[in-house]
């Protein structure tokens, strides 16, 4: 299974993670995006490289 890790310290909480995968990622109560469940990573519908790249501040470290 992947690492999938999101930088607190460095989310600006813009939800393009949440929006591009919800089965993996999730926005807190403080609005910072957080990892729900990385095993989805390996499913069809999400990409989470491509989440990871997409990443406007470089918030999440995705390693496979």
């Amino acid at each position: 299974m992947p690492t999938l890790k999101v930088d607190q310290e460095k989310c600006i909480g813009c939800g393009l993670c949440a929006s591009m995968c919800a089965e993996v990622f999730e926005m807190t109560d403080d609005l910072k995006a957080r990892v729900k469940d990385a095993s989805k990573c390996e499913s069809e519908s999400c990409d989470c490289k491509s989440v990871a790249e997409s990443c406007p501040v470089d918030a999440i470290t995705y390693q496979e």
